[in-house]
């Protein structure tokens, strides 16, 4: 039986589910959420649920954005012979906070993980394929999250790509192997842009 109310024991289970919050951050949350005004608690909620109703990968590259392409696809200004392949939006953004990038991206929607289900079918991978002679690609950097999952992934992509006319590149180290790209910092990130090698 909850020492908790119901409806506090409900938000605390929901928000538990979240990726890096524990039963103490819920409880925290909660009762912030709690104490502050109605006026505010409902614009968190209104923000979430217009996120779920507004929101939606770009048919380019697959970056979350609102439009049919995001503004990255749709910015002239873009490096088209540069691609940046990530996992996830959120590596997507950790490398785009260096400021040190200018090209164009795509992202994976994950790794390959045969323990979790995910093959190359539940990739973007021959979506990225698709995409290299049309817009001019001519160097692919492999931009994986330095664990297990990653470069099972950066080797199948650099075995898919190294028939093709482009260049394949890695990122260099310089980050904690068995990290993830969203937790770098940006000087670290910048740093294994600058250092990407031909893999």
């Amino acid at each position: 039986m909850s020492r908790y109310a119901p409806s506090l024991a409900r938000l605390i289970g929901e928000l538990v589910r979240l990726p890096g919050i524990g039963p103490k951050s819920a409880q925290r949350l909660t009762f912030h959420l709690l104490k502050a005004s109605k006026e505010e608690v409902f614009a968190l909620a209104q923000a979430i649920i217009e996120l779920k109703e507004r929101a939606r990968s770009c048919a380019v590259c697959y970056n979350i954005s609102e439009d049919d392409t995001c503004h990255i696809c749709a910015d002239p200004t873009r490096d088209g012979s540069l691609l940046c392949v990530v996992e996830e939006t959120n590596d997507l953004w950790a490398v785009e906070k260096t400021g040190s990038f200018k090209g164009r991206y795509h992202v994976l929607g994950g790794s390959l993980s045969p323990l979790d289900g995910r093959g190359p079918d539940q990739l973007t991978g021959k979506r990225l394929m698709e995409r290299l002679e049309p817009e001019g690609v001519k160097e692919v950097i492999l931009a994986t999250n330095p664990n297990v999952e990653g470069e099972a992934t950066a080797m199948y992509l650099s075995r898919l790509l190294k028939p093709l006319a482009v260049r394949v590149t890695r990122i260099a180290r310089g980050l904690p192997v068995g990290g993830d790209l969203e937790y770098a910092d940006e000087v670290t990130l910048s740093k294994a842009l600058e250092g990407r090698r031909d893999f």
